[in-house]
């Protein structure tokens, strides 16, 4: 059965198109065309692609990590009100049994489908960290890299898992990085004090970017650019994003934007306390506080965040002046080049999946639509 939906704009990865329509059918977009002469009707304002955040630790009051049977169900229904059709769950720094039973159920629900935003594979934060930008993962955890070790992590999650996120001044980080490029893994880097020299060999390994850019790595300064230099100048890297104004300035956004506004990836980094009232929580096993949208770990330090994307889209056009149309890719368009299922999902075009959103002209979520099927809020 074909469903129409009229838009006064929608938003294609050329740029948006005035009263359009699309029609989709079986979950896939079947046409984009203009809306008939003398149909006054219009569906939805701003017609764009679902959001797809690969960055989650939980939200809810639930942490990825959780081995309760429906922890993955009630966080796919959360990120859905985000305006999310897709997401990978991000395991944190933890015994390497734990890892391993939480990527397995993460293959499980990726392969076997439930309620909300749909689960495209996990993402691995950890534990190939070093300790000086460690955040709140805890440092008496981290392993060093071993390629065995790295197989095995992806046997047991059934060939799902997506991202793998290390610290490129490890010891063997280079040919583990060359090793999982081989298996279709894409390689952030980050929680690590690396140089920009180390960076830039990471790059050159194919590493594909940097985790939550600024955040957990060396800054960047006029006589030693470290990581965030070797990521705002490298045209081969993605920068992940938190755009929430707390954890990168309004003015460290905007430099993100003018060197690598085609690069920028926005995440949540969300955890458990994400969408719940201000009070104590858990990450990484340690103790962290909400309060006024903020999450701290008990020295100070912050601890994940509790952003929304639709949020971080409206911060960016707002703090930052991009265009809503750049914002909106920076959280469809660019995370599906990331993965590099691009040619399936992040834009409006026939044949992709029927993953869309409908917005008002202040970029608030309306509607949401996965594979063609509304999303009841």
């Amino acid at each position: 059965m074909t469903h129409i939906l009229r838009a006064r704009r929608l938003l294609t990865e050329h740029g948006w198109l005035d009263d359009h329509q699309l029609r989709m059918a079986e979950g896939v977009i079947t046409a984009i065309e203009p809306i008939p002469s003398g149909v006054t009707v219009r569906d939805v304002e701003l017609l764009c692609p679902a959001y797809i955040d690969i960055h989650v630790h939980g939200g809810a009051g639930v942490d990825v990590m959780d081995d309760a049977p429906d922890t993955l169900d009630i966080l796919a229904r959360h990120k859905a009100c985000e305006g999310v059709g897709s997401w990978l769950p991000t395991t944190v720094t933890a015994p390497l049994a734990s890892i391993h039973s939480t990527l397995a159920r993460i293959a499980q629900r990726c392969h076997e489908g439930g309620p909300g935003a749909q689960v495209l594979g996990s993402y691995l934060e950890g534990p190939y960290f070093t300790p000086q930008n460690k955040g709140a993962h805890p440092p008496a955890l981290f392993r060093e890299l071993n390629r065995l070790e790295l197989d095995e992590l992806i046997a047991v999650s059934r060939q799902t898992l997506r991202v793998v996120a290390l610290a490129p001044e490890k010891s063997d980080a280079i040919q583990a990085i060359k090793h999982l490029k081989q298996r279709g893994i894409r390689v952030m880097l980050g929680h690590s004090a690396a140089s920009w020299e180390q960076t830039r060999a990471a790059f050159d390994a194919g590493a594909d970017g940097l985790v939550h850019c600024y955040n957990g790595m060396t800054g960047l300064h006029h006589r030693e650019p470290g990581m965030v230099g070797a990521g705002l100048t490298d045209p081969r890297a993605w920068l992940e994003l938190i755009a929430d104004g707390h954890h990168v300035h309004p003015a460290a956004m905007q430099v993100c934007c003018c060197c690598a506004k085609e690069r920028v990836v926005l995440i949540t980094d969300a955890m458990q306390a994400a969408g719940m009232p201000d009070g104590d929580y858990t990450l990484c096993g340690e103790e962290v506080t909400l309060r006024g949208g903020v999450v701290r770990t008990a020295a100070g330090g912050l601890a994940g965040s509790t952003l929304s994307v639709d949020a971080a889209v409206r911060n960016m056009v707002e703090l930052t002046g991009v265009t809503p149309e750049d914002a909106i890719h920076m959280a469809s368009l660019h995370p599906a080049r990331l993965l590099g299922i691009d040619r399936q999902v992040g834009s409006l075009a026939v044949g992709k999946r029927a993953s869309l959103i409908a917005l008002d002209s202040r970029l608030h979520l309306q509607r949401l639509w996965i594979q063609g099927q509304p999303f009841a809020f």
